[in-house]
């Protein structure tokens, strides 16, 4: 599914989030330390949205890599990184061809949902994490408001799949996003999961209104 939308798909982000997605991005980019050289690797990287505001706001990262299954999503990503220092690895979440302890950061953008097992991509994420390390997830999640919510939902059940089936050529990728941001666990449910792990120091961050949230957690 990934795979098709791909020539689309940033062009889709950008305008059914109306361009929060890249605000979200950047406050993700934020929570990380720029007081010491660090390796990164940014788990379901797609066409590397959240490498490059990385390489471009913290010039302390000496090791950039993006991982992700869908070929035609890095296809794009190596273009738009062409000029940066960054490697970018076909492969699953749930099964990193990395060692033990061998990165400080790991980012998550819009992917956690998607994976089939998340407890297998969480122990995967401990496993690579170095001692002391952070991991950052931005997720959709549901507002707490009760009539946001219900107007949040009616833009994701009705109004996105059909302006993202417009825009992409593929009305059943955009029905799937809604399926999954609506059983996805968010907030607690999903520290839980993190605590679960062996994550330390974790905090959910609500942004825009609690239609996103940003998970941030260390080794």
């Amino acid at each position: 599914m990934f795979n098709r939308i791909a020539p689309r798909y940033d062009l889709a982000n950008r305008l059914l989030s109306a361009g929060r997605d890249v605000a979200w991005r950047k406050q993700c980019v934020r929570e990380v330390p720029e007081d010491r050289p660090l390796r990164v690797l940014d788990l379901a990287t797609g066409t590397a949205d959240v490498l490059l505001t990385l390489m471009r706001q913290r010039p302390n990262v000496n090791l950039a890599l993006g991982l992700d299954a869908a070929k035609n999503m890095l296809a794009i990503a190596r273009r738009k990184l062409a000029d940066k220092n960054a490697r970018l690895l076909n492969g699953d979440a749930q099964n990193i061809a990395l060692r033990n302890s061998s990165v400080d950061i790991i980012t998550m953008a819009f992917g956690i949902r998607n994976v089939a097992s998340v407890e297998k991509a969480l122990q995967e994420m401990f496993r690579v994490l170095a001692a002391g390390g952070k991991l950052l997830i931005l997720e959709f999640s549901l507002p707490p408001n009760s009539a946001m919510k219900k107007i949040y939902l009616f833009y994701f059940r009705h109004v996105l799949p059909l302006i993202g089936g417009l825009i992409s050529g593929d009305h059943g990728a955009y029905s799937y996003l809604n399926r999954t941001v609506e059983e996805f666990p968010y907030g607690e449910l999903f520290c839980q999961k993190l605590r679960s792990v062996g994550f330390m120091q974790i905090s959910a961050r609500p942004l825009t209104c609690g239609i996103a949230t940003l998970y941030s957690a260390e080794k």
